[in-house]
């Protein structure tokens, strides 16, 4: 058992304002990657060297047949995340045991693959150690770093980041200067908060000496060009040059270019309110992206600065350039195709109307897919979209900042990683927190208020998780998942604050377990129990958690011997709840080492006894498929069949869907146990719909073997596609664990289906159909499995389906929304009404058993 975390589809971050052309840098960038495996493009904070690195790989994106990821390390501040963080940016979900960066090389030996790394400055040692363990172990990895400063390797290669190119003033300058980087990014921005404004005869010369005393520094000119609301060009000028005075005593030389971009900082700061200079520097605490609800809980402090302070600083930051609004995609995307797959989703307040515009719109929709943004307070003004600075809040909502947001609780529903999300460039939250050290007292306060929040959060998606919420729970965990690793580094790091560290460790077990980090998750529980070595309840509950994690990392040993740890100090502590978690775990080890008799005992006297006060749900499920899992490998498939029908009823009673995909996966089990083949492949399939829903990469991995065995037995077409299910699942596992936990009964499940397959088809067919396999996308795979080979019948038109249960005019629709189409360019190319188009994909998503678009465009490529 457990989860995996979602691969993101998008491997670059979206771009949300314009780029200004830096053509001769992307050239030099280019040819450096051609020549060599580690390039790092050096420069100050502030010069653009994060979105010159996304353009480059965009460019070169086609060069590698694995594709390019991207990697922030801003948030990031434990170097022994490094490779964590690595892995989850590439999809891979190591559950082995070895040190983390050995698994990592393993897993991407074989890969073709550009590697972005961005913000290396603050992690030296561990970003240098990645690089060198990646171009030593592999052939085929390239990487493209970010830095301030060089990382010091001998095959690293140096790309300089300059200021932007600015045309003297004083040179007489014409219409054909306005395409200079500098003064084109100023007049792209000052646009963006005065409409109608250009570069003309009588302003050109002012914009080229205001962006030249800028250095040419990007992000200065950004936040200069934001002043435009309330200044005029030349007085911009004056006024940067009184500052600059202030700054040299006097002196007219030109400014060192770290000095240049603080004295633009702290102009910003200056024309901030006090509460909104407050607010900075306490939301400076907070890593990488964040929403209003944690906004509002570091920031507040109930005395002098309330929620609503907080909620009006945000909207004037933001109006300043300071905060930026992240896109949905950068946010954090959820397992659950959380954000725009189509239609509107749930959290925005304008769903009634599905032409409306939204804030963050793009396309003809508004937003991406056709509807509005989860977290949009309001339908949105159709001016206000992403890319121009100050822009982001809805004037329907009367200044108020994603006014839905806040009102998701500490629970699960109605989150979403989809809703509006914040950040603070790096420069400008290292500005805050300079600020907020100024203030005694005020960091460490501020820490504490993030770290309380991040608990009452976990908190009450542990108590919410065996629920309709999951998948958004899991989405807004991942979105958070740096305020969750600043609020265990507090806790750990701060005297008096290690008991709170271990029970959030804790109290994040479904988190690691079945959201695919189980090496991470040991890496703080551990931290976590040598801090806080007294008997406690949180201790009992850290045990067994490390316990859980080690065996789903193949330490079975240190598994069962903390398992069995836990469950002792729980009885001692009078906890019967914790000493029966404990007690799932030390019959998974039995599972796990193939002791079925053992794992059976174990768990029909858990199931015996009932649910205690206080026990997870999710463990007393999990209990019964275990319980399951161990009938069905004894062959006796009729009393697994009755546990899993028991258990399938707590779980739909309760709206749950993690467990129950594993529900339905042994029910397929036992069924084919049965020799009963059809029903067997029906519930493996809605195991497959449902994991593919929550994303379950290691149970999606499962079940396509499971599937294939069914298939294996098969008249030879499904022996064929035995072949190519068997060639999806291996590479599946292969971000996993190629040798499948070393379970004896997965290894020889999947020899079985392996030998009567290549027994029955030849060699020669079994490898080009099992070839075919390898080389499907995860959603592809999971489209494959999942058609349907019913035969032909009549469509609502009169003609006749192609072994599919869509209608004519249903498959056209499919294939336009494999093209990417939304529901109204649908409509447009099928001159129909955009509410059918609606309709018909509704209607399509219902009849595959999907969740979202992407499905649909996973099953028309396997299709084709």
């Amino acid at each position: 058992m457990g989860g995996s975390a979602p691969r993101r589809e998008s491997p670059l971050p979206v771009e949300t304002t314009s780029f200004v052309d830096r053509r001769a840098e992307l050239a030099e960038g280019r040819e450096l990657l051609a020549r060599a495996r580690l390039v790092t493009l050096t420069g100050p904070g502030g010069v653009g060297k994060t979105r010159l690195a996304v353009r480059i790989a965009a460019r070169v994106a086609r060069a590698f047949p694995d594709g390019v990821r991207f990697v922030t390390l801003s948030g990031l501040h434990d170097p022994h995340l490094v490779p964590h963080a690595v892995a989850d940016a590439l999809g891979l979900h190591d559950h082995s045991s070895r040190p983390p960066l050995d698994a990592l090389v393993e897993r991407v030996r074989d890969r073709r693959l550009l590697l972005v790394v961005d913000n290396c400055e603050h992690l030296p040692d561990a970003c240098a150690g990645l690089a060198a363990a990646l171009l030593h172990g592999t052939t085929g990895i390239r990487l493209l770093a970010t830095s301030r400063h060089r990382l010091g390797l001998t095959e690293e290669h140096l790309m300089d980041v300059r200021p932007l190119r600015v045309p003297d003033p004083d040179a007489g300058l014409t219409p054909a200067d306005d395409t200079s980087p500098a003064l084109a990014l100023f007049a792209d921005r000052a646009a963006a908060v005065v409409p109608g404004f250009r570069l003309t005869d009588g302003n050109r010369a002012a914009v080229a000496r205001l962006c030249a005393r800028l250095d040419g520094l990007p992000l200065a000119i950004e936040l200069a060009a934001v002043r435009m609301r309330v200044l005029g060009v030349e007085q911009l000028l004056a006024r940067l040059d009184d500052r600059y005075r202030l700054l040299t005593t006097g002196s007219r030389a030109v400014l060192p270019r770290h000095q240049t971009l603080r004295a633009a900082v702290d102009w910003s700061h200056d024309l901030c309110t006090e509460t909104e200079r407050v607010v900075w520097a306490r939301l400076s605490v907070l890593a990488g992206t964040f929403d209003l609800e944690a906004a509002e809980a570091v920031a507040a402090d109930g005395e002098h600065i309330r929620p609503h302070d907080v909620l009006e600083a945000v909207a004037g930051l933001m109006d300043k350039s300071v905060l930026t609004r992240q896109p949905p995609e950068e946010a954090g995307t959820g397992p659950l195709g959380a954000g725009t797959d189509g239609g509107v989703v749930a959290g925005c307040g304008a769903g009634e109307d599905p032409g409306a515009d939204c804030w963050a719109g793009e396309g003809p929709g508004g937003c991406r897919g056709d509807g509005p943004v989860a977290g949009c307070g309001a339908g949105g003004d159709p001016g206000d979209r992403v890319g121009r600075p100050g822009a982001g809040v809805p004037r329907r909502c009367g200044g108020r900042v994603g006014a839905r947001v806040a009102g998701g609780g500490a629970g699960a529903q109605g989150v979403s990683a989809a809703a509006v999300r914040y950040r603070l460039l790096d420069t400008l939250r290292h500005y805050g927190l300079e600020k907020l050290r100024e203030r005694p007292g005020e960091e460490a306060a501020a820490r504490r208020r993030g770290r309380d929040w991040v608990v009452g959060r976990v908190a009450g998606c542990e108590g919410a998780w065996f629920g309709p919420g999951q998948r958004g729970i899991v989405a807004r965990l991942r979105a958070d998942r740096d305020s969750l690793r600043a609020a265990l580094d507090f806790s750990l790091r701060t005297p008096g604050e290690a008991l709170t560290g271990l029970r959030l460790a804790g109290d994040l077990w479904f988190y690691w377990h079945a959201c695919g980090a189980p090496r991470e998750g040991r890496h703080w529980i551990e931290r976590a129990l040598d801090a806080n070595p007294e008997d406690t309840r949180e201790r009992a509950r850290g045990l067994w958690v490390s316990g859980l994690l080690a065996a789903v990392t193949q330490d079975l040993a240190l598994g069962r011997r903390r398992a069995e740890h836990a469950r002792a100090l729980a009885l001692r502590l009078g906890d019967e709840a914790e000493a029966a978690h404990a007690g799932y775990v030390v019959g998974v080890i039995q599972l796990f080492g193939d002791d079925l008799t053992g794992a059976l005992d174990h768990f029909r006297s858990g199931v015996a006894r009932g649910p205690l006060p206080g026990q997870h749900l999710s463990l007393v499920a999990l209990d019964r498929v275990e319980l399951a899992c161990a009938l069905s490998f004894l062959g006796r498939p009729d009393e697994a069949i009755a546990v899993c029908e028991e258990t399938r009823e707590l779980c739909e009673a309760h709206g749950e869907e993690w467990v129950l995909s594993y529900v339905l996966r042994m029910l397929a089990l036992a069924r084919k146990v049965k020799g009963e083949r059809g029903p067997a492949e029906r519930h493996a399939r809605d195991a497959l719909r449902l994991k593919l829903a929550v994303h379950d990469v290691i149970g999606i991995g499962l079940t396509l073997d499971l599937l294939a065995e069914i298939a294996s037995y098969g008249t030879r077409a499904e022996l064929e596609r035995a072949a190519v299910l068997l060639g999806a699942a291996d590479r599946v596992w292969a971000d996993i664990d190629r040798g499948r936990w070393g379970s004896a009964a997965l290894a020889g499940a999947r020899q079985g289906s392996e030998g009567r397959s290549r027994g029955a088809l030849g060699d020669d067919t079994y490898r080009r159909r099992y070839d075919h396999g390898a080389g499907l996308t995860l959603t592809e795979a999971a489209g494959y499995a999942l058609e349907r080979p019913d035969p032909p019948r009549r469509d609502d038109g009169g003609g006749e389906t192609t072994g599919t249960p869509l209608t004519r005019r249903e498959r056209q629709v499919a294939e336009l929304v494999a093209e990417g189409l939304g529901n109204q360019q649908i409509a447009d190319r099928l001159v129909i009404a955009r509410r059918t188009a609606e309709g018909h994909v509704e209607r399509i998503l219902s009849k595959l058993g999907f969740s979202n678009r992407s499905q649909i465009a996973a099953w028309v490529t396997a299709r084709r």
